[in-house]
């Protein structure tokens, strides 16, 4: 289902895939693909999770095309939302050497690029954007076997959006960070994923400290290890006075 919020269209299609359409019909991808959610593959590891369910997605509409980083990087997603003419705003740190998939550079994808770091201001068919940092702490609970992040710092960022002139804030694969709770937002798309990310406590945590008009979690429930119990996130968000929403079938 579609979430409508300040004039905005919003559609969670499942892992961190979200189509923003404005009132002036400019359309905004952050993250399309992988796991199978865009092309009728994705089925859950535990029975009876909310998803939005897969679908054979071919749309081809959106205007702008976000991606965050490597592990979100997917060219037949993009492939999937991006209209002829889109522009791909990409982080300039995806090198596809960083994962074991076939895929091509960005560079190679047939649409017009702009690189983005991790605190860059740009304009994408006149959708202002910044980015801000994304990584996990060094001394936090994401961290592999040898003891570094699964996110360094570096290796990706979020993006906050002023679509149809409302701010949305994806903060891409990422802990909560020092500066986030500072940011002006009225809708909040934060991970709620018990693993990579943050979780759903530091979530609903930085949704009251953040203070957005709306909630909408999204990145739960892809695959075993970003299980969350998506209820549970909305009545704790609710409980602080947070307008709050899911968007699952």
């Amino acid at each position: 289902m579609a979430i409508r919020h300040d004039g905005l269209t919003v559609d969670w299609l499942g892992y961190a895939t979200v189509r923003i359409e404005t009132p002036d019909g400019t359309v905004v991808y952050l993250d399309p693909g992988r796991y199978g959610v865009l092309t009728g593959e994705w089925r859950p590891d535990t029975e009876g999770v909310e998803h939005p369910p897969a679908r054979d997605y071919d749309a081809r509409d959106g205007d702008v095309v976000c991606v965050t980083h490597v592990h979100h990087y997917d060219p037949d997603g993009i492939r999937r939302v991006a209209r002829e003419d889109a522009t791909l705003v990409v982080f300039e740190g995806i090198d596809v050497r960083d994962t074991e998939r076939d895929v091509e550079r960005p560079a190679d994808l047939p649409y017009d690029r702009i690189e983005v770091g991790t605190e860059d201001e740009t304009v994408a068919a006149g959708v202002p954007m910044w980015t801000v940092p994304a990584y996990n702490h060094p001394d936090g609970p994401n961290v592999r076997s040898d003891g570094t992040p699964v996110h360094p710092e570096g290796f990706g960022c979020g993006f906050l959006l002023s679509a149809g002139g409302t701010r949305v804030f994806w903060p891409g694969d990422t802990d909560v960070l020092d500066g986030h709770a500072e940011l002006e937002v009225s809708l909040f798309l934060p991970s709620i994923a018990r693993n990579f990310t943050m979780d759903r406590h530091d979530a609903a945590a930085l949704a009251e400290s953040m203070d957005p008009d709306l909630v909408l979690p999204i990145h739960y429930n892809t695959f075993g290890a970003l299980e969350a119990d998506s209820a549970a996130f909305a009545a704790d968000v609710a409980g602080r006075g947070v307008p709050v929403v899911l968007d699952e079938r």
